[in-house]
């Protein structure tokens, strides 16, 4: 793929066919990500036991806690290489590219590191059953050795978005994907390893995502790169790194955090209600992923505008991007209901119905707050492009901290309906808030 080809300038033209074009690649991305996500689940669930099956969700839980730290650092990388990009000055693109390449692979060996130091801990505040803290501590500790790699994919991805080429991302997770299967299938199939086999498939997967993303970039994408005089880490760069990444990686953490501690509360109902979770979840992310993309279309236009100086054509994405998330989001919420107990039963399986029910009750009550899930990632995606990413961050620990009060005091006497419920109540006070200050405060 050239370079001219790859490479867009998102400061004019049509804003609806713009999201479009990124919004396309972004959604398949995002949904063969969860299949990435569900492929262990899944694999493990028909060659190992029930125990582990559980074990899963419980560990990704705690590895998502991480890995979207290292997501939402390299969502404000992102944020400033659009803004760098829609000025076309390349200079400080490429010490850009240095500073964040830079902090963020100590960011991850430290966060890592931590990981492996506190991970029996972790599980036990979690309230992890005894028969499966082996299994969880076994999976997570070959994700946390893998994170400098994670983030190194996750930072080269955000550039590949910024600048708008949203396909290459797209084939080499789809290569990753099926990398990732056949891992899965020979560890966890044929070598009966179990759960750490499909821990191991997806370390390595993660090694060669980042090899695949670094080796595209140097050869499609050479106004990225820089030279030997560019690697200095400047004031200036490092503190716009630290102060927007450091922002939307807590605003990450804060949202993974929080699901740690709904985890924490779903775990107190035994292996069945574990179960459920898990498959309500994998089969919610599917449907997210459409939402996800949305919030990550507009905030590439909203920074290459913002670098540009282009005001009213931020807020006219905004509107396009409000209008469309809002009709997606309705017709996912469809699906979701509709599909509610096939999809559980894939997952699940028939034989144990109590787990069915809960999963099927949890997917029906989430749908029908998911156009304002959808709506939300409208405000985050223009929050985070005009680079105020504290609004995105308080908004998010708002969202989280509501869920996890009510999931709270929900949860023994509706079990996952409660955390359903508790979820969509979340939603709908955050985008009340959002709206408001984006009427009141951001009206240009």
């Amino acid at each position: 793929m050239k370079i001219n080809n790859a490479t867009k300038d998102l400061t004019n033209g049509n804003i609806y066919i713009q999201l479009l074009h990124l919004s396309i690649p972004l959604i398949l991305g995002n949904i063969l990500q969860q299949f990435y996500n569900t492929i262990d689940a899944f694999i493990v669930g028909q060659y190992a036991g029930r125990d582990e099956f559980a074990a899963i969700g419980i560990a990704g839980t705690i590895m998502n806690l991480f890995l979207f730290m290292i997501v939402g650092a390299c969502t404000g990388m992102s944020v400033l290489f659009s803004r760098y990009y829609g000025q076309k000055n390349y200079r400080m693109l490429h010490i850009q590219h240095f500073t964040a390449l830079t902090t963020g692979l100590v960011f991850s060996i430290i966060l890592g590191s931590s990981g492996l130091v506190f991970m029996h801990g972790i599980t036990a505040l979690m309230h992890t059953p005894v028969q499966l803290q082996g299994y969880t501590c076994t999976y997570l500790f070959w994700i946390f050795l893998s994170l400098p790699a994670a983030f190194l994919y996750n930072m080269y991805a955000a550039a590949l978005r910024s600048c708008g080429d949203t396909v290459a991302a797209l084939v080499i997770l789809a290569m990753s994907v099926l990398f990732n299967l056949v891992l899965d299938v020979i560890f966890v199939g044929h070598c009966n390893l179990g759960i750490r086999g499909a821990a191991q498939a997806t370390a390595f997967t993660q090694l060669l995502s980042c090899v695949l993303c670094i080796l595209y970039l140097t050869h499609a994408h050479k106004e990225f790169l820089f030279s030997h005089k560019e690697c200095t880490l400047r004031k200036k760069a490092i503190c716009d790194t630290l102060s927007i990444s450091a922002a939307t990686a807590l605003h990450q953490a804060g949202l993974y955090i929080g699901k740690a501690l709904v985890q924490g509360v779903v775990n107190t109902g035994g292996t069945s209600v574990i179960s459920a979770y898990t498959a309500a979840t994998r089969i919610e992310g599917f449907a997210n992923s459409f939402g996800d993309s949305g919030s990550a279309a507009t905030s590439v236009i909203v920074g290459q505008s913002f670098g540009a100086g282009k005001p009213e054509r931020m807020n006219k994405t905004f509107s396009a991007s409000i209008k469309c998330t809002a009709i997606l989001g309705t017709i996912c919420a469809v699906f979701l209901f509709t599909g509610s107990r096939i999809t559980s039963a894939l997952m699940l399986g028939n034989s144990d119905t109590y787990a069915l029910n809960n999963s099927d009750i949890y997917l029906k009550i989430i749908a029908l707050f998911y156009p304002l899930c959808f709506t939300g990632g409208t405000f985050t995606g223009y929050f985070n492009g005009r680079g105020k990413v504290l609004i995105t961050l308080a908004g998010s620990l708002l969202q989280i901290t509501l869920r996890v009060v009510i999931s709270y005091v929900l949860f023994s006497d509706m079990r996952l309906a409660g955390v359903a419920a508790a979820t969509g109540t979340g939603w709908l006070v955050v985008n009340i808030v959002w709206g408001f200050i984006k009427r009141f405060r951001y009206k240009a």
